[in-house]
């Protein structure tokens, strides 16, 4: 093990001791009001968010407290943070195969691709207004492709087949000479999709001047991201992907890159991000993010057998279809659609059973429409609603599949065993199904 994340071990077993003390005292002072503490929740839902690792939570305390000091001050409180921030540009970059100096600390992977995309695209407008893209990207890369598209930028996108996979080809012949821009994600976070990148760098390497922008929010915590190798231009990442903070993320931006900065303000990352940096959270992104390469061959090989345990009691369910491709996707996620009932429902049922899943990505939910990903794929409406999403992560153990084999193809049987009978006998007159 590296010698930086052996040495968070230690501290990390403290914090989680004196975590799980305080939630002991809440729960023995729970009782002690009288009130019934419910059993604690089996959470598949880590393509949404992930815990926060106890390792990560010890690197950030001193940011919090006594070195609080502000990155751009000469003094040595400055001094001390401006160390850790330029540590944290290290080890990313490091994780990436990048250099420090094309690491960009951003409030998450939203605000890294609105950077990626909007810097890219005005900086080479005088050249092009022509952007390739697909139809299943997130919506922090397609809605903002859609703002671009108002100022005169034209948005093509390129198809996908049933599984969510693009053909290099076809993107390849959509690029132009017009063309400035490239924008596909590494993995997708609704199926988990993996697409091929690599061949798709190739493709576009091609055309000369033509930029790459990957999305790797989803993939980073399952795939080994080395971006001179695959020859992407930009790439993003949010640490709460991979058990680091909320709030904090990066954009990796191949040196010699030209792009407009979206915020003005200070001098702060090398007058691409202007805004005082967010210390704290980037070293206990840059914490999760080594222990999560560390542990990423271990924790795939696990998550892949977990998930196909869960996947073989989910697909006995009859009309019950697994989502995406069969072969490349992450490893922890399981999607499907369930045919003759609705995917919120089942959700909404299981978070009932102690089992907490969901029906796509989380910045949708509560939208009545269906999964653009699915429509994109071919799912007609009425049975991409009956989508559901179930993501492992490291923290899922066995014991958590065991119940969950047991309960969620049982929850999908009821839910469609009464869909049907509501559908054979709509006005309840006793027509039997």
């Amino acid at each position: 093990m590296n010698p930086e994340v052996a040495g968070l071990s230690a501290g990390a077993a403290r914090s989680e001791a004196t975590l799980r003390a305080s939630v002991i005292g809440i729960s023995v002072a729970a009782r002690g009001c009288g009130v019934q503490s419910a059993p604690m929740a089996i959470y598949l839902d880590h393509a949404a968010t992930t815990p926060l690792r106890p390792e990560a939570l010890e690197s950030m305390l001193p940011f919090l407290t006594e070195q609080f000091g502000n990155p751009s001050s000469a003094h040595s409180f400055g001094r001390a943070t401006r160390a850790a921030l330029d540590e944290a540009h290290e080890r990313v970059a490091r994780r990436l195969h990048a250099e420090p100096r094309e690491i960009i600390f951003t409030s998450g992977g939203t605000e890294a691709n609105n950077l990626a995309l909007k810097g890219v695209a005005w900086a080479g407008k005088t050249r092009g207004h022509r952007i390739v893209t697909s139809p299943i990207e997130h919506h922090a890369v397609g809605h903002t492709l859609e703002h671009l598209g108002r100022f005169g930028f034209e948005i093509v996108e390129v198809s996908v087949d049933r599984y969510g996979r693009i053909d290099p080809d076809e993107l390849d012949a959509a690029i132009t000479d017009k063309t400035v821009l490239v924008s596909i994600m590494l993995a997708n976070n609704e199926v988990g999709t993996i697409q091929p990148i690599a061949d798709i760098a190739e493709r576009v390497h091609r055309h000369r001047g033509v930029l790459l922008s990957v999305d790797a929010v989803q993939a980073a915590p399952y795939v080994d991201i080395d971006v001179e190798a695959l020859g992407i231009d930009m790439l993003t990442i949010a640490a709460h992907k991979f058990e680091g903070p909320k709030g904090v993320g990066a954009l990796y931006l191949r040196h010699g890159t030209h792009i407009v900065a979206q915020q003005q303000g200070g001098t702060q990352e090398r007058h691409r991000r202007a805004g005082t940096e967010n210390v704290a959270g980037v070293v206990g992104m840059a914490t999760a993010f080594d222990l999560c390469a560390e542990e990423r061959p271990e924790t795939v090989r696990r998550l892949k057998r977990l998930r196909d345990r869960l996947k073989q009691a989910v697909l006995a369910v009859d009309g019950t279809e697994l989502t995406g491709h069969p072969k490349h996707r992450l490893a922890g996620l399981l999607s499907v659609i369930a045919r003759d009932t609705d995917g919120t429902s089942i959700a909404l049922s299981l978070d009932l059973e102690g089992v907490a899943c969901s029906v796509g990505s989380a910045c949708t939910t509560g939208s009545t429409e269906v999964s653009h990903v699915l429509s994109a794929m071919g799912y007609p409406d009425e049975e991409a609603r009956g989508a559901l999403r179930m993501s492992l992560g490291r923290t899922t153990t066995d014991e958590e599949i065991d119940t969950a084999c047991d309960v969620i193809p049982r929850v999908i049987a009821s839910m469609r065993l009464g869909s049907v009978a509501v559908a054979a006998d709509p006005l309840g007159q006793g027509v039997t199904v």
